[in-house]
Parts: C-alpha cells; structure tokens; sequence
C-alpha cells in the first residue's frame, strides 16, 4: 500500500493511484487511432463517390447525351470506390492488430491476477476463466465494427451540412432522423445495462455450477449426486437464459426500430427529392444524391445500435478487468538479494484468511538455524497451515514479519525467491505436464541431474522408472494418472528440486505407506545434512522423527517451542511412546536416497 507523502509545501498527497494497464495499452496506440481516424476521413470523402456519380449521371450525362463522359465518370468511380475498399480492409487489420495488442500486453497480467486472486480474497472469481472472457469482449470489440462506428460518426454533420446544401427541407428531415436515432441510442444504453449485467452474472453462476460438478466427478459419479448437481445447474442456466433473452430483446428490439426507422427515412428523403425536383427547386440528380447522403449520415448511429451488444461487453469487461489488475499493480523490479543461507526468523507473526478480519494465526515467534528442523504439532484448526502458508509467502503477514536471513519476504520477487523454497501443501496440486517437468517446477530448462537428485531424495525414483514413459509420462490433469501416494511423493520431490534453503511440507506423510514415510524423514535429515531449514507440519508421529524442535499450536498460538524432547514430555501425554517411535524411526534407517 502506498503512503501519504509530502509535497514542496509540507502538505500531505494522496499516493499516486496505479495505472490501469488497459488503459496504458490503450494509450500506447494512440498514434494507430490517429492513423485510423485519418483513414476514416478520407473513407467518409470517398463514400460521397456514388452521390456524386449518380448526380453527374443525371445531371449532365443524360442531358448531354455524352458516352465519353460517362466513360469517364464510370473509370473514376472505380477507382475510387477500389481505393475505398483498400482503405476499408487497412482500417480493419489495424483494428485488430490492437486488440491483439491489448490481448498480448494485458494477457499475461489477467493470468497472474487470476492466479493470485484466490491468496487475496477468500471471494475470488467464481469461474477462473471469466476475466479471459473479459479479456476477450474487449478485444473483439476493438477488432470488430464498433470502432469503425466511433471513427465515422464525427463526419455525419458533415453529411448533414450537404444535405442542407442540397435544399433546407433534405438537412431538416436528415437531421430529425438522426436526432431520433440518437435518442433510440442512448434508450438502448439506458435498457440494456442491467439486462447485460444481470445476463453476465447468470452467466458466470451457471459455469461455476458446471465447473464444481467436473472439479468433483469422483464423488459425483460414486453417491449418486448427478441429478441434484444437474438441478442445480439447470435452474441457474435457465436464469441465465432469461437474463440472455430479455438483453437480447432490448438490444434486438432497438436495433430493429433503428434500421426500420433508416428506411423511412430513405424513402421520406426519395419523396421529399421528387417532390422538390416537381417544384423545379432542385435537380433529378439531387433526388438520389440527398437519399444516399441522409441515410449515410445515420449510417454510424444505426451501426452503433447493431453493435451495442459488444459494446456493452467489452465495456464491462474493461471495469472488471480494471477492478481485477488494480489489485495487483506492477511491482519495482526488487533489489537482487543473494539467496539465503543462515536463518529463518518469525517476529510476532499474526496471518489472517485473504479477506478475513479475524486473525488465525496471533504472535508466533521463533528462531531456526541453518541445519535444523522444527515440527509444528496441534489439533485440528490449530493454524499450523495458516502458518506454513505464511512461511512460504503465500499469505501476507497481517502484522509482524517472516526472514530469511534477517530480510523480509517481501524484500524478493517470488520468482527471486522461489528457488530457495521448496513446499509441500496440505491440498497438493499437480499439472498436466510430464513428471519430469512437475518436479522440475516447469522449469523451460530441465536439469536432468536435478530432478533425477530430487526424485531419489523423495524415494520416488524407481516407481518413475516402473511408469509407462517413465520421467517423460504425463501426470494427467491435476495428477490423475498416480495414485495419491505417487503425488504426494512427487510434491515431496518438487519441494526438494534444486536443493532449497527453506522446505516446508504440510502433512507429508498423509497418504503414504511405511516406505514413504521414512523416506520424509529421510529427506528431513537430508535437509539437515546439507545445511537446509525444514518445517514439517504432522499429526502422524513418524512425520517428526527427524526433527531437532518442536512447536505446539493451539488456537493460533504457539503454546510451546523448543528442542522436541523437552517440549513433548510437557505438552503430550504419550510422549515416550512418541519419542521411542521417534527413536526407531531414525534409528532403524531410512528408505530411498539422501541426495537432497
């Protein structure tokens, strides 16, 4: 958050507000826009050519009976209509070189703002891919006839002026069908914003319904859940066909009554020509040229009306996205710190829910050396989570601060960082890509070595070399191709990829057999050997077998913190027991490689 500063006078600012990256973008192409609206111009002059034409036509070719003439009044109105439509097709690509632009420049961010926005508000976006759609309104509009109808519409009083030329009575009648067209355009804006807006939301309701039946197929299919998940989404998809329908007959209705009422028009400007050419007060040739002119001239307002729909989108899709980006505005390239190497700190740390007033965690501090591994222990909803999360960066610290090496968290990017910190959440995610690279962490270059070192040190490594392309088999969305004992050990060898400084892993023993766990507390003394920190977070006493320390949560405090045996004869019960299998453990040695 930005503070208050000083001016020159002593007074107090406001923090400059962050740039909308849209409206940056935007702003970028300023001079494609000049160039656009300098080739509308000159496409408005030339579309005169067919007025022009049938009045010389008229005019003077039937009267003069001349063939040359015509000849070479039909060779100039090629010409100029096929200069016209090179213009036209030039306008058209620039459009959508800038929506592209947009999508390009603006692309990257909405995917980290909808990656992130989950550690922000507990509310996130109910469907993860509404901003792309967003995204998408915006740049379709800016690709499509919406802008064309922006860029033509500061030339209809110059169609208006000629039809004034033409006679009074043509740029009067001219200029009352454009006021009406005008006022059927703001109607259509006054009565298809909530329509709009309600159709989005229903929109949004109706995909996340169908998202969370696919997230949970499993169960679904298992307890027979199917036909109340198909209810439920069936009521908000027929919401949603109601809120589309009345937008639909707002926006359709209005544009019917504009194009009807363009026709009229048309026809009235024929009849009043014709009636004024019997009076002799203007030529034949001004009959067709004055209706071709006036209906020219409401051509951009009828266009806007057929448009308004994109319009209306990629409108609301621009303030969504503006409200999305401005919570995460472009970070100051950080000072590049040196990895770190000694210490873990925690200062009377307090970490709320992203979006929660009341704290979960409150004043937890604590002190780890290079080469020690602490075990978080407690009850259920104790904060132990709350707090590996905070370790690790993915929840801000409401108050106090987490070091690494006396600096703050928030003193690296997380890509500075990143490589320093191996996690292994509670709820582990995987992604459809090969082994190889989710132990890799997706890295573009793969250290073989590395991922192989990783694998070992997770003893994972020979149930790799079972699989049917081995390092090179794809896990399958989310991991669906392993079992859940297979991902958990291919977190663990994530966590450990690239030997970081600091690991924490989350109840990383949950679905393992005894193999597995004594390959977490082999890893755990791995850490240690190499001079790494571990924080390991366990209900199962063979998860602290290997630990130095020990931290007791109850209720988002720290109760007590200390060297493990000390701190388990006062605060559990069956603490022998606990360390005896603690003794065992390590003691019995451990299965699966060291190489951390």
């Amino acid at each position: 958050m930005g503070r208050a500063v000083p001016d020159t006078k002593g007074r107090r600012q406001a923090p400059p507000r962050p740039r909308n990256p849209l409206a940056a973008v935007l702003a970028s192409c300023r001079a494609a826009f000049i160039g656009i609206g300098l080739v509308s111009g000159i496409i408005n002059v030339l579309t005169l050519t067919s007025s022009v034409f049938m009045m010389q036509v008229y005019d003077r070719v039937l009267g003069s009976q001349s063939v040359p003439t015509l000849v070479a009044l039909s060779g100039i109105a090629v010409a100029a209509y096929l200069f016209q439509g090179w213009l036209d097709i030039l306008r058209g690509r620039v459009l959508a070189l800038i929506g592209e632009r947009v999508d390009a420049e603006v692309g990257p961010k909405v995917h980290a703002a909808v990656t992130d926005l989950p550690l922000r508000r507990q509310e996130a976006n109910r469907e993860a891919l509404q901003p792309f759609r967003q995204l998408e309104a915006v740049r379709g509009f800016l690709s499509g006839a919406g802008p064309v109808a922006l860029f033509d519409m500061p030339w209809m009083p110059i169609y208006l002026l000629i039809c004034f030329l033409l006679h009074p009575l043509v740029g009067l009648l001219t200029l009352a069908g454009a006021l009406v067209l005008v006022c059927l355009t703001l109607l259509t804006e006054v009565k298809s914003k909530a329509p709009a807006s309600a159709a989005l939301e229903a929109q949004s309701e109706r995909n996340a319904a169908a998202d969370a039946a696919q997230r949970g197929a499993e169960a679904v299919r298992a307890m027979g859940m199917l036909p109340a998940l198909a209810a439920r989404w069936q009521k908000a998809h027929e919401g949603y066909l109601l809120a589309q329908r009345r937008a639909n007959y707002v926006v359709g209705g209005l544009s019917a009554t504009a194009k009807m009422l363009r026709l009229v028009l048309q026809s009235a400007l024929l009849g009043l020509g014709g009636f004024l050419a019997i009076r002799g007060q203007i030529s034949s040739g001004s009959i067709i040229a004055g209706s071709i002119i006036g209906s020219r001239a409401l051509a951009p307002v009828d266009q806007a009306i057929a448009s308004w729909r994109a319009f209306v989108a990629a409108r609301q899709g621009y303030q969504r996205l503006n409200a999305l980006l401005t919570l995460f505005p472009d970070q100051q390239k950080s000072f590049v710190l040196p990895p770190p190497t000694k210490t873990l700190v925690v200062e009377d740390l307090v970490v709320a829910a992203p979006g929660s007033a009341g704290p979960i965690v409150r004043r937890v501090s604590l002190k780890l050396e290079a080469g020690q591994a602490l075990g978080i222990i407690g009850p259920s909803a104790s904060g132990k989570s709350t707090l590996a999360r905070a370790l690790v960066g993915v929840w801000p610290p409401r108050n106090g601060a987490v070091m690494l090496d006396g600096a703050a968290l928030d003193q690296w990017s997380p890509e500075a960082i990143g490589p320093s910190i191996g996690y292994l959440p509670q709820d582990m995610q995987l992604f459809d890509g090969t082994v190889a690279e989710n132990i890799a962490r997706f890295n573009p270059e793969v250290d073989s070595a590395g991922v192989i070192d990783a694998a070992k040190a997770a003893a994972f490594h020979e149930q790799v070399l079972s699989l049917s392309d081995g390092y090179n088999t794809r896990v399958g969305l989310a991991g669906a191709q392993l079992s859940m004992g297979q991902k958990q050990r291919l977190g663990l060898a994530r966590a450990l990829y690239g030997k970081p400084f600091l690991v924490v892993l989350d109840e990383p023993n949950s679905n393992l057999d005894a193999e597995g766990e004594a390959a977490v507390s082999a890893a755990i003394a791995g850490l240690k050997g190499r001079g790494a920190i571990a924080v390991v977070i366990a209900h199962r006493p063979s998860a602290i077998a290997a630990v130095d320390l020990i931290l007791v949560m109850r209720q988002g405090e720290a109760v007590a913190f200390g060297p493990k045996e000390k701190v388990l004869a006062k605060t559990v019960q069956n603490a022998h027991q606990l360390l005896a299998r603690s003794r065992e453990r390590v003691g019995g040695g451990p299965a699966g490689g060291s190489g951390v």
